[in-house]
């Protein structure tokens, strides 16, 4: 089995928890050995927020080093710029393109870096940029846009579509389940990458 590394990154209270577990049930759905780290950060108190997800035939630790991140999914788009230093080369980052300041910028501390992305893409990264905000208010709530960006990552892997919604509905809440079925299916046909 093809070994993969994945970091979900973003701020707290975006619902990257529950994007970790539905990524982990999928991988262990296809008989990946899977291990999921603990959330990094200040996660109640609006902090950035790191999980990492490593699956293959045998996996021994969670945690992924710099430059060896398969994928990195980024709830915004400074926390893409942040974390990019664990992509490894060839690797793509999803990303939402939402911005969120960070307590120093809004205490004026510093200023949010104008043209985060472009910056990346300059350096020869991959990036594909969705505006799962958008997509998760058509959904039908702005609390999917995990879902959504689960949804973007899914058209990197073999899985197919019908494995991760058996995970959404092993996953997700149940009073949510359509929401989060079509925020899965906005996010597999979303974006375009550069």
């Amino acid at each position: 089995m093809k070994s993969m590394n994945i970091m979900i990154v973003g701020v707290g209270g975006q619902g990257s928890l529950l994007a970790s577990k539905l990524l982990g049930r999928v991988l262990i759905g296809e008989g990946y050995d899977v291990k999921v780290s603990e959330v990094h950060g200040m996660s109640q108190r609006g902090g950035s927020v790191v999980t990492y997800v490593r699956c293959g035939d045998k996996v021994y630790s969670p945690i992924i080093d710099k430059g060896e991140a398969d994928y990195i999914v980024s709830f915004e788009k400074l926390e893409a710029a942040r974390y990019v230093d664990h992509l490894k080369k060839g690797g793509v980052i999803v990303t939402n393109d939402q911005r969120i300041d960070p307590m120093p910028v809004i205490t004026g501390a510093f200023e949010y870096p104008d043209e985060v992305l472009d910056s990346l893409k300059k350096k020869g990264v991959r990036i594909d940029s969705i505006d799962a905000l958008s997509l998760a208010l058509e959904a039908g709530s702005s609390k999917c846009v995990n879902i959504v960006l689960m949804g973007r990552l899914s058209v990197y892997s073999d899985i197919s579509e019908e494995a991760w919604i058996r995970a959404i509905e092993e996953v997700a809440p149940k009073k949510f389940m359509e929401i989060n079925k079509k925020a899965f299916a906005l996010g597999r046909k979303a974006g375009v990458i550069e």
